[in-house]
């Protein structure tokens, strides 16, 4: 293993965009920690103070890098980002010029992606908004006024100063993809979320308690071991579905003839119906900070979500949160697995392409095929994201004690991760060394 990260080194363009990347790792980082302007400093030091690791608005701090208890310019960090690309994915199944712009090729997706930086800057203005009017009104903060000086003018600013670092994290990311290593915007979620775990586990290790201290903190060291273990079997496993072409005659040239196989992953989804579901949970416990009462039907609307849903304050959250996040993440990994592989499709174009399964009559008998098979490896993923993504919540009501980290927060390292490595392999492997992975 240290030969791969000596010969990483030893290329001068791999050494490069590495050392690219991490530069632009340390701007993010150092843009984390530069407050918003109109923010009383004073009180946000008292806020940083209480604040707890758990619960909703941790989820948010953990995802932003620390950004949002800082009250930084960059405190929405590459969210608004990933809810466009999500928005754009799902308008792209439904709406046939999207679709037909997909199908073009590079000028189409190109296309596409200047439509999703659009419509960033504009979730962007709309999430600052609502962010700053929460931080006035002390319902994000426990009572505490961040932005005292409410005036249209400030507040222009700070929407403004928080939408423009959003931009900047967005063409930072963009910047990675181009000339450093991985995916940008992945890489820059990672580095948010890596850069909060020894917070969290420091905090974890200070609220064990004296009695049980080294039984409890190991015991969730090795559970967080053994999820990160299971996260990188079930990434790389798959289904191989076998493909044979028939041959062809074409004057004295055979062609066809050829085998290969469909890679079917457990987990096509990936870790987006976690973001899914997070985000539709998430939403319900933003709304109801704009409640102003806690009495009448609405306020107990108020009390039921803040206390099962938001953590109540307390950083913690109950069973119900548990058990909806994971029959959501269920259905959205059928959801986003069916957009994601349409066995319609691939059975008309193997078809045409002179491809058959060894067995099974090419036509709607390969499709049926398909879509059997996929549903039945489905299940199984969607059931071990489900179970990945509520095991830190359901440790932290079972022990009593807020965990910081998520299970999508796991799911989002490793896979980010496991991405990275192989891109670095494929660059070893073009230059004959051994690979990470290999």
């Amino acid at each position: 293993m240290l030969a791969m990260f000596r010969h990483m080194f030893t290329i001068p363009d791999l050494r490069g965009k590495i050392l690219f990347t991490i530069a632009m790792f340390a701007v993010y980082r150092l843009g984390t920690a530069i407050p918003v302007p109109g923010v009383d400093l004073n009180a946000l030091r008292i806020w940083q103070s209480q604040q707890e690791a758990g619960g909703i608005y941790g989820l948010l701090n953990l995802f932003s890098g620390g950004a949002l208890e800082q009250f930084s310019v960059l405190s929405l960090g590459i969210l608004p980002y990933i809810t466009a690309t999500i928005i754009m994915q799902l308008l792209t199944v439904v709406i046939p010029r999207l679709q037909a712009l997909q199908e073009e090729g590079e000028s189409g997706r190109k296309t596409i992606t200047q439509w999703t930086r659009y419509l960033t800057v504009f979730l962007a203005a709309v999430q600052s908004a609502g962010y700053t009017y929460l931080f006035h009104t002390g319902q994000f903060t426990g009572g505490i006024d961040l932005v005292p000086n409410y005036t249209p003018g400030r507040v222009s600013l700070i929407v403004l100063s928080m939408t423009a670092g959003t931009a900047f994290v967005m063409w930072l990311g963009e910047l990675i993809t181009q000339r450093g290593i991985g995916n940008g915007m992945s890489l820059l979620i990672f580095a948010s979320i890596l850069s909060q775990f020894p917070f969290i586990f420091g905090q974890i290790w200070g609220t064990t308690g004296a009695v049980n201290r080294y039984g409890l903190f190991g015991s969730i060291i090795v559970a967080f071991l053994l999820m990160v273990v299971a996260i990188i079997y079930i990434d790389q496993a798959q289904r191989r579905i076998p493909i044979s072409f028939a041959k062809r005659v074409r004057g004295r040239r055979v062609m066809g003839g050829q085998s290969t196989y469909i890679p079917l992953k457990v987990n096509t989804a990936g870790v987006i119906p976690v973001i899914f579901a997070s985000s539709v949970l998430l939403f319900p416990s933003l709304l109801v900070t704009a409640i102003p009462s806690n009495s009448g039907f609405i306020g107990g609307i108020r009390r039921w979500i803040d206390n099962n849903l938001g953590g109540g304050g307390t950083g913690q959250v109950s069973i119900w949160y548990v058990l909806i996040l994971f029959f959501l993440i269920i259905g959205f990994t059928y959801f986003y697995t069916a957009i994601q592989f349409d066995p319609l499709r691939q059975g008309e174009m193997l078809q045409r392409q002179g491809g058959f399964i060894p067995g099974v009559r090419p036509g709607s008998a390969t499709q049926r095929y398909l879509s059997h098979t996929l549903n039945r490896i489905t299940l199984p993923g969607s059931i071990f994201l489900g179970l990945i993504a509520v095991i830190p919540t359901l440790a932290s009501v079972i022990w009593g004690i807020p965990i910081g980290f998520s299970g999508v927060s796991i799911l989002i390292v490793v896979g980010v991760a496991i991405e990275t490595m192989k891109q670095i392999e494929s660059q070893l492997t073009m230059r004959n060394y051994e690979g990470f992975l290999t």
